[in-house]
């Protein structure tokens, strides 16, 4: 029997099957979150991946944003609890965790077993989310992904002081007028992005190993200006967005060896 973690962001939905050794049989992201097909969507592709039937999952746990509104799962855990949980397991040796959401910022401090033993949240405003990078890349008429790429080519990254979305996106629309260079203006959007959430780490208070989890982890150009901001290493896996899914498909793995034991 397998162990399955859903995760349904508000952006993109991420599913992770693991087998009875708490191996990975398949992973699998859709971008679209709650509210739309992409729950269903990403269930159904990781079931096909692993080459298994819903009927051979014997455990579903589900988190995220939408984690209340998929049916058929036989739990829910926190986004926090999951990504702690994920990301320990991913990098061991993490203490402190930053998750930038698409509506969210989150700022974890773990034990050595993957524990939340504290953190801090930012969930009133769009500022500094994958929401606002969307919002300037946009703005600039350019991919979400191609931020990174451009703000590694700038000798001068523009001063973006707004910490409001709207008023941060007529900043760059002024610096777009003033032919300021497309590069700049994406490095002054790091910087922007990256003292909004090194102020909620210097709230939780710092502590290696550091590690992003979330899909915004895979902008490197903004893990750089972080790092600048917080004056530490920053590590990041390549399933970085999956960590949340991953966590709870470990939820889901105990919970079915519980299960297993008790009705042995």
């Amino acid at each position: 029997m397998f162990a399955a973690g859903i995760d349904i962001g508000s952006t993109a939905s991420k599913a992770v099957i693991l087998d009875g050794d708490g191996q990975v049989k398949a992973k699998a992201t859709v971008p679209i979150g709650t509210g739309t097909a992409g729950p269903e969507r990403v269930f159904g592709q990781v079931m096909e991946l692993a080459g298994i039937a819903r009927d051979d999952v014997a455990w579903i746990t589900a988190t995220g944003y939408g984690r209340f509104s998929f049916e058929g799962i036989n739990d829910q855990k926190s986004e926090l609890s999951c990504h702690a949980k994920g990301i320990s397991h991913l990098l061991p040796g993490t203490r402190t965790i930053i998750d930038i959401g698409g509506q969210d910022i989150k700022v974890m401090r773990i034990g050595d077993k993957g524990q939340l033993l504290n953190f801090v949240m930012n969930d009133k405003c769009a500022a500094g989310t994958g929401r606002f990078l969307d919002t300037m890349a946009k703005v600039l008429d350019v991919e979400v992904s191609a931020l990174s790429g451009l703000s590694f080519q700038a000798d001068e990254p523009a001063e973006i002081s707004s910490t409001c979305t709207v008023f941060a996106e007529s900043e760059v629309i002024s610096k777009l007028a003033a032919k300021i260079r497309l590069e700049n203006i994406a490095a002054g959007i790091h910087k922007s992005v990256a003292r909004r959430v090194a102020s909620l780490v210097q709230r939780v208070g710092i502590q290696p190993d550091v590690a992003m989890s979330g899909g915004v982890a895979l902008n490197s150009g903004l893990v750089r200006s972080l790092e600048e901001e917080v004056r530490c290493h920053i590590r990041v896996h390549e399933d970085c967005q999956l960590a949340g899914a991953l966590g709870a498909a470990l939820f889901a793995l105990h919970s079915m060896r519980n299960c297993e034991s008790y009705t042995g």
